[in-house]
This record gives C-alpha cells, sequence and structure tokens, in this order.
C-alpha cells in the first residue's frame, strides 16, 4: 500500500513589507501555509521617524531595518526583493518585474502609498517630499546645503531666499517637519559666521482653516501654539497654485500671494501606488479619488474572496461613515484579522473588519506634542513621552535596537545630531536653475 503523499501547503503572498505587510508575515509564521513576502526593498521603512533623518536627528538605518531578521526562525516565509507589476486574478498568479509568475491561494495586497501632488507632478522636481529613506536623505542634504549656500553668498536678498524653508501640508506629517526644522535651525546657529541660522524662516502652509484637522479643534489651536512659540510661521487658507526653484505662490482669500525660497518640502498628500490600478482591472474592483482599493467590510475584493487588500491602499469607511485613515495600527489590524482567517485555513476573512481606534498622535518638536485617545486629550511633555514610547514601542528590528535610537534621539535634542552630512557637491543638491522670469 502506497503511502498517503503529504499534503501540499496552501501559498500566501503579500505584496509590500510596510507595517500591513510585515503584521501579516509575522501572523502566518508558525501556520500550516508557505509564505512569500515581495517588496522592492529589503527593509521595512519606519516612516514616522523620518522626519528626524530629514533633519539629520537620526541616520538612515536608524528607521529602516532588515526584513529578514524580523522573521527569523520562519521556515514557511521567504522573502523576495522585487516589484510586483500585475496580478492575473483568473489563475491566481502575480507577475514580478522580471516576469516570473508566483502562484497564490490567497493574496494580500499591503503594497502602501506614494506622495501626490494633486495633478501637479511637475512640483516634484523642485521640492523635497518625505515618503522614502531616499526621499529623507535628499531632503537631509538640501536642508544643510540651504545654510552652506547662505553662508557663501554675499547678496542679502539671495541669502533671505537660502533661509526661508517652506513646508506645504498641515497634518502631521507637515507639522512635523515644520517644528524639527525650526529647532534645527536655531541648534546650529552657531556654527556660521558670515550667516545666521536662527533667523532661517520656516512657513507652514495648509489649505485648510486649521492644523492636524484630524484633532479637536483645542488641540489643533495648542499645535499651532506650540509651533508659533518656536518661531514658525503658520499659514491657514493657503492653497499652493504654482511652486518653481525660487519659492512658492499661494493663494489667501482669493489674493495670490509669493513666497521667496530656495527649499519647499510637499507634505500635503498622498495616494496609492500604481499597482493598485492593476488590481483593479485584473478584478473589476473600484477605486476613489486618492486610487484606493473599495473593498468588502472583510477586507476581501468583491468576487475575489482570496484577495485581501489592507493599509493605505484599501478604501473601507470606518464606523463615522469616513475612510479608514492611512495609520499604521489600521493596517496591523487588518494584518491581523486576515492572517487569523487565513491561518484558519480560509482564502481570507469573512467576517467585518471592526477597527479599534487607539487614538492619534503628533510631534511639535521635542518635548511638544499633542495626542487624542479615546477621549482623553494631552499635551506638551505628557503627550512627547506617550509619543515617544508609543514610537519606540513599533519600531521592533534587532535586539537594542529601540535603546540605540532612545539614546540617539535624547542626544539630538541636546544638539547632538546624528548625520548632518551633505554627501553631494551643492550644485549637485541645489534644486534646478530659476526660471527666466522668476519674481524675487
Amino acid at each position: 500500500m502506497q503511502p498517503d503523499a503529504p499534503a501540499v501547503r496552501r501559498r500566501v503572498v503579500i505584496v509590500g513589507a510596510g507595517f500591513g505587510g510585515l503584521a501579516a508575515a509575522r501572523r502566518l509564521m508558525h501556520a500550516n501555509v508557505e509564505v512569500t513576502l515581495v517588496d522592492r526593498m529589503n527593509h521595512h521603512l519606519f516612516q514616522p521617524l523620518l522626519y528626524q533623518v530629514a533633519a539629520g536627528g537620526l541616520s538612515p538605518s536608524d528607521c529602516a531595518s532588515p526584513i529578514r531578521p524580523a522573521l527569523k526562525g520562519s521556515p514557511n516565509v521567504t522573502v523576495l526583493m522585487a516589484e510586483v507589476t500585475d496580478v492575473d486574478a483568473e489563475h491566481r498568479q502575480v507577475v514580478l518585474d522580471r516576469g516570473e509568475r508566483l502562484d497564490y491561494d490567497s493574496l494580500i495586497v499591503a503594497c502602501g502609498a506614494q506622495t501626490s501632488y494633486f495633478g501637479n507632478d511637475q512640483w516634484e522636481e523642485v521640492t523635497c517630499g518625505l515618503k522614502t529613506l531616499e526621499d529623507a536623505v535628499d531632503f537631509r542634504q538640501r536642508f544643510y546645503a540651504a545654510f552652506e549656500a547662505a553662508e557663501r553668498t554675499d547678496d542679502p536678498d539671495e541669502r533671505a531666499e537660502w533661509l526661508t524653508f517652506v513646508v506645504v501640508g498641515g497634518g502631521p506629517t507637515g507639522v512635523e517637519v515644520a517644528g524639527e526644522l525650526a529647532l534645527t535651525a536655531r541648534g546650529i546657529a552657531g556654527h556660521f559666521r558670515r550667516s545666521d541660522p536662527s533667523r532661517a524662516r520656516v512657513i507652514l502652509l495648509d489649505a485648510g482653516d486649521r492644523l492636524v484637522s484630524a484633532f479637536s479643534e483645542k488641540l489643533s489651536k495648542k499645535v499651532a501654539d506650540q509651533l508659533a512659540s518656536l518661531g514658525v510661521t503658520v499659514r491657514e487658507g493657503a492653497r499652493a497654485t504654482e511652486i518653481d526653484s525660487r519659492g512658492v505662490t499661494i493663494e489667501v482669500a482669493g489674493a495670490s500671494e509669493r513666497i521667496n525660497a530656495r527649499t519647499v518640502i510637499w507634505a500635503a498628500g498622498v495616494r496609492a501606488v500604481p499597482l493598485t490600478d492593476a488590481v483593479a482591472r485584473a478584478t473589476g474592483a473600484k477605486t476613489d479619488r486618492a486610487g484606493r482599493i473599495e473593498i468588502n467590510p472583510d477586507l476581501t475584493l468583491p468576487g475575489h474572496p482570496e484577495i485581501t487588500v489592507i493599509g493605505d491602499v484599501a478604501s473601507l469607511a470606518g464606523s463615522g461613515g469616513k475612510p479608514l485613515p492611512g495609520l499604521a495600527t489600521v493596517a496591523i489590524q487588518q494584518a491581523h484579522h486576515a492572517a487569523k482567517a487565513i491561518a484558519e485555513g480560509k482564502p481570507g476573512a469573512s467576517t467585518p473588519f471592526r477597527y479599534f481606534d487607539k487614538g492619534a498622535l503628533a510631534v511639535v518638536g521635542r518635548g511638544r506634542a499633542v495626542c487624542e485617545i479615546r477621549g482623553l486629550q494631552l499635551w506638551g511633555r505628557p503627550a512627547f513621552f506617550t509619543y515617544l514610547g508609543v514610537h519606540l514601542y513599533y519600531l521592533g528590528g534587532e535586539a537594542g535596537r529601540r535603546l540605540d535610537v532612545l539614546i540617539k534621539w535624547i542626544g539630538a535634542r541636546f544638539g547632538q545630531r546624528q548625520s548632518a552630512l551633505i554627501e553631494h557637491q551643492l550644485d549637485r543638491v541645489e534644486r534646478a536653475p530659476p526660471p527666466a522670469q522668476a519674481v524675487r
């Protein structure tokens, strides 16, 4: 009598190693499935700390950790550094950038978001984004190069342009960046002789009527007050209409205004990555204005219970009727919901996902933050230490990494910049030459 052939394990493909994808892979580490985790990079990026890398407070390695060590001890998980370019829903395959095809029984799409310029893609060439590790390093080099260029010029108008930094977008990222830039400029003031970084202008533009609108009006005002205490100029109701290498044109109350600045940071919006279009075409799913895929309450796609979409690329209404925010906590909880069902032998979850709102945090500067947790509102140092604790908890990585980052974070608090380096010549980090008819 022939022995029974070993059962073939079900194949799970996870696209993206962000918070959601990595959480799903970890949850399936000991399940009776074969998992393939695909990401364009071989590291997991802790995006909440990118602004610290941009300001030189932390090194790039402090907010990026290799994926494979995070999944050690899991022989059923394979990590591939590749890009998924298409999905063949009929044959249950994903297509990689070199043409390879991976079969799946369950597919989890967690490929994240990218910067959105709201149809003005030409602004990408003359602004600094803050979505990837490369963005943060480029940002850091342009930021410190601006002070070097200000030190070098004898033209007071040109020096003023180099010492003016405009941040577009009044959400948590824009607030974090503006506060940190103001603090950093103040901290390096004694390093220069011909120019004074402490006179640098940091201008935060927000098209809405108040900053960090996801928070209560009370906390929004606290944020604005804390930024003002750092010397940041907050312009609410200011919509950017044109950006070039010499500054920003804004519209305020129907009037046009020009701000001359050599460094413009874009923190105003994100949209789903292009892969979502391929998923939508392959499955007939709908997408919203931000390119996110509209999903069932259980996180699967209509007509495709084997395809789960989570995180920044998923559009799902929460308890208040608004789409769930693009937060790490949302992606992680969605990953656990889907992975639990897959581990139990299902193609994907079949019960509605319920998001447990753990609150919202935004840091304004060292010792300054706001926090809203289920009705409890905190600001100042209590909120900052809450922010610090939460981020260190989710940081993860190798043993001792949290302590290492904490020590560097404390060092940055006392002016010890970890990577205030310009790795290229100035002509390589300055933005494009000014247009022929730039407004002075």
